[in-house]
């Protein structure tokens, strides 16, 4: 049995990573989430009640599972504890669960307020960020300067650092966006308080991964947002500030690549994206009404709602070779249920007439227009299916199809939003 599960997206983010992993929990010991924030966002179904997680690995809901947030994690400490007293009031134990890393670097309401003045004075260019202080944080920490989570176990040496930042940011602000500064001291109280809340649970994170690897535990490393979303390989600058890849799991929790065992790429039956940025296969016809309403295509985290279209399979292969994707789960195949014809985007053409099979960059992506293939659809449902043999032979062949085309196998796939409505092919596990 495979010690070491990735489970990450394979397009632009929201293609039902939570379900999946808290699926798998059943059989895991731990789960680590190694980039992002609160930024991300997870639905778990489970007997028909919804939890939106954010912060917290989608394993929560597993009482018998750890959950730790690695150092690559940037934490709002705000968002945290409204997360933990959101799952305390229903019942669930967290902080004897959670494990965060002392090595978080923090996200601070200055990095929320510089997030959305950037957003404003882009005008017709935003990038479509969450407006959650991510990028801002990442880039104190990348130019380091920015205060982490050991930071706050010493109030004293935390308001010291905290001072010489704001005066910074608050400049900023100030000068170039023609923003009202911020209250330092009162910033510094709330970060203080909302980290002496889950104290705790702040440890040495890296330490106890490979605590837990040498003890035989079984790990699954939970990824947020989409590979596309991928700083280094994703649709730049469209993109956003951390690595969804599978290195960032090497990076964001200490794990050596030689440690992980299988990555497994959750992937939407169709293709979506919440904001800006390019979408070939992107339709605003009839059928892209039906993909939007039919898969309640709403961002967890924005409340906005998401571009829809058809697969796109050369992307989705970008991301099984940048990931070494070793299967791959599909997703709401439900909500093509009822098509005439289902399309699957095969190469591009470029502007300048050329067509690839490859994901290209910059502008010529931008422009580029797909070339489709086209099957047969089906109007039986394949909603809440259990076995494959059930699924109506068109269906079959859309999921064969795509196995080809993407040069990974389908192991999973997923026919509605709880965690019992699910095809089980293969065993990311290793195991039958």
């Amino acid at each position: 049995m495979h010690q070491s599960l990735v489970i990450l997206g394979s397009q632009w983010g929201d293609e039902g990573k939570g379900k999946i992993v808290d699926l798998l929990t059943e059989k895991v010991d731990y789960v680590i989430r190694y980039q992002g924030g609160h930024n991300a966002g997870h639905t778990l179904v489970v007997d028909g009640q919804k939890t939106a997680l954010h912060l917290i690995p989608s394993g929560i809901l597993r009482p018998h599972v750890h959950c730790v947030i690695g150092n690559g994690v940037v934490l709002s400490p705000e968002a945290l504890v409204k997360e933990i007293k959101m799952l305390e009031e229903r019942g669930h134990s967290v902080v004897d669960r959670l494990h965060v890393s002392s090595n978080c670097p923090l996200i601070m309401q200055v990095h929320v307020e510089l997030d959305r003045a950037r957003e404003a004075a882009r005008g017709d260019s935003k990038i479509g960020t969450t407006g959650r202080g991510i990028g801002p944080a990442y880039e104190d920490k990348v130019s380091r300067r920015g205060l982490r989570v050991a930071d706050a176990m010493d109030p004293l040496r935390f308001a010291v650092k905290a001072r010489e930042l704001m005066d910074y940011h608050n400049f900023i602000l100030s000068n170039f966006y023609h923003a009202e500064p911020l209250d330092v001291e009162a910033m510094i109280e709330e970060t203080l308080d909302a980290v002496n809340y889950f104290e705790g649970a702040v440890c040495d994170t890296v330490d106890l991964v490979h605590r837990s690897r040498r003890n035989g535990k079984v790990m699954l490393f939970e990824g947020a947002q989409g590979s596309l979303l991928d700083i280094d390989h994703g649709t730049y600058p469209f993109v956003t500030s951390s690595n969804t890849t599978a290195g960032g799991v090497a990076t964001g929790s200490g794990l050596g690549p030689r440690y992980i065992d299988a990555i497994l790429g959750i992937t939407k039956a169709y293709a979506t994206r919440v904001g800006s940025g390019p979408m070939p296969t992107e339709l605003f016809d009839s059928v892209g009404e039906h993909l939007a309403l039919k898969g309640q295509e709403v961002g967890t985290t924005t409340g906005r709602g998401r571009r829809c279209g058809w697969f796109d399979a050369v992307a989705v292969r970008h991301a099984i070779e940048v990931n070494s994707i070793s299967g791959i789960c599909l997703t709401k195949l439900d909500v093509l249920d009822g098509l005439d014809e289902v399309s699957i985007c095969v190469a591009y053409e470029l502007p300048n007439g050329e067509v690839v099979d490859y994901l290209p960059t910059g502008d010529d992506f931008s422009e580029a227009k797909p070339i489709y293939e086209t099957m047969c659809g089906w109007n039986e449902t394949t909603f809440g299916m259990t076995s494959l043999d059930e699924m109506p032979r068109a269906a079959k062949e859309y999921i064969r199809r795509l196995n080809e085309l993407v040069g990974a196998p389908v192991d999973i796939v997923s026919t509605g939003p709880d965690r019992e409505q699910t095809i089980v092919i293969s065993s990311p596990f290793g195991v039958d």
